[in-house]
């Protein structure tokens, strides 16, 4: 059995959290490939090593001196070493990056660096080899992410290789130059290095035990999710969810490789395992809810709008012209209702307004703002009757008004629409109804 294992950035702030790091892939001979982030935050007001780099790059930019910034940065990592009692130096890298900073690499590679010497310390830790993601990880000339040859790379650098190291968030072009992932990096790495060695699981260490059924700062205690499926999961990020970056699914998605998001801080905490698919059954009727806010609505009236051939047509192609995505469109035979982003539509909301009067002719046209979508998502939801139901007589009882109500095909979820004011008390309505009283 082969496991890659990604560690965050607060798994690996300090040689404390190291040594955790360690035990915890030393506990579990299948561990065999470690992609490490830069070093976190030790505690709520320290600074990220990847920040200090950036600033410290954009201070050699402008010409001025580096070299209290370089050793700040270096006593970082000092610190780590020591505290593991590795003999190991990153003199010499230091020395490669002062000229590099000095010689204008780009942010890119400044940036990456936090990764790259991490990675160092790791594999000296654990005795791995590390291998440099700058070789093995491709991006195209214009900057833009080559998976094919990625993944030619990683597996043929990787398939005689028993263990290995190799950090994350970044790569670089055929020419050497460094370029990072926009977003998600060390969690797009660690699922390229899975699809390349065939990993029977992705193991993902973070400083949570998993995703959690709901935001947790409006939430108390919030239960949480043992196994979801990448489509719950889509749902619940599209929500506004904070979960894994959809880049850093796809590669093992294809690949069928479940995701498991596991905590450093608390290892025997099963965590989240993410799948394609699953007989298990939820705990609980539903698997997560999510929300979030800053919509508008637009509904349009017009009598005897369901026989005029072409007219949601006509007014989505409006909106599509303006350059404004829709989110939802819940209608009637005479009225059709158009949810917005809020911000974006605010841009455009005179010329749109002004191009559905004279293009369809409506009777009416009413506006509303400050309005919240919340998400109900579960699998288990398509075999239980009364899930809706529950829902109305959730906010009903919170002496909530439902001014959306949208079901996807697919019985995946259920999304209303309600005040700005009522959207905390929303959520906590349904998961009370969903988790604690479980009627």
């Amino acid at each position: 059995m082969k496991k890659v294992v990604k560690f965050g950035g607060s798994s690996l702030a300090s040689a404390e959290q190291f040594k955790k790091v360690g035990t915890i892939i030393q506990a579990d001979e299948n561990r065999r490939y470690v992609v490490p982030s830069a070093p976190g935050k030790r505690f709520s007001s320290d600074v990220k090593v990847t920040d200090m780099l950036y600033a410290c790059y954009d201070a050699a930019e402008k010409g001025r001196d580096v070299s209290d910034q370089l050793e700040e940065i270096h006593s970082r990592y000092r610190e780590i070493i020591n505290g593991l009692n590795l003999n190991f130096s990153l003199d010499k890298d230091f020395e490669i990056i002062r000229e590099n900073f000095q010689k204008k690499a780009g942010v890119d590679y400044a940036a990456s660096r936090g990764e790259f010497l991490n990675g160092k310390i790791m594999a000296s830790y654990l005795g791995f080899e590390f291998i440099d993601a700058a070789e093995v990880v491709r991006f195209n000339d214009d900057g833009t992410f080559n998976d094919k040859v990625t993944n030619d790379l990683l597996s043929e650098r990787l398939k005689d290789r028993h263990t290995a190291v190799i950090p994350g968030f970044y790569g670089a072009k055929a020419d050497g130059t460094v370029v990072t992932f926009s977003r998600g990096g060390s969690d797009i790495t660690g699922s390229l290095v899975a699809l390349a060695v065939h990993a029977d699981l992705y193991e993902n260490w973070t400083d949570v035990s998993g995703f959690l059924i709901a935001d947790p700062r409006i939430v108390k205690n919030p239960k949480s999710i043992e196994t979801i499926t990448y489509k719950e999961l889509r749902e619940l990020s599209y929500m506004g969810a904070g979960v894994l970056h959809e880049d850093a699914i796809f590669p093992v998605r294809k690949a069928g490789i479940p995701i498991n998001i596991r905590n450093t801080n608390s290892p025997e905490d099963k965590g989240t395992l993410i799948v394609e698919s699953t007989c298990r059954q939820s705990k609980y009727t539903i698997t997560g809810i999510a929300g979030t806010d800053g919509f508008a609505a637009i509904t349009i009236e017009k009598g005897m709008m369901n026989s005029e051939i072409g007219f949601c047509r006509k007014v989505l192609q409006i909106f599509e012209d303006n350059g404004v995505s829709i989110e939802h469109m819940p209608s009637g035979i005479d009225t059709m209702t158009i949810f917005v982003n809020k911000s974006t539509f605010e841009e455009k909301e005179q010329k749109i307004l002004s191009d559905i009067q004279r293009t369809v002719q409506p009777d009416h046209i009413e506006l509303e703002s400050d309005l919240a979508l919340v998400a109900v998502v579960g699998r288990g939801m398509k075999s239980m009757r009364g899930t809706a139901g529950r829902i109305f007589s959730a906010l009903a009882h919170a002496h909530i008004n439902v001014k959306m109500i949208d079901q996807g095909s697919s019985e995946l979820n259920i999304i209303v629409g309600v005040k700005h004011d009522d959207f905390k008390n929303a959520i906590r309505a349904l998961y009370e109804i969903f988790v604690l009283t479980q009627i």
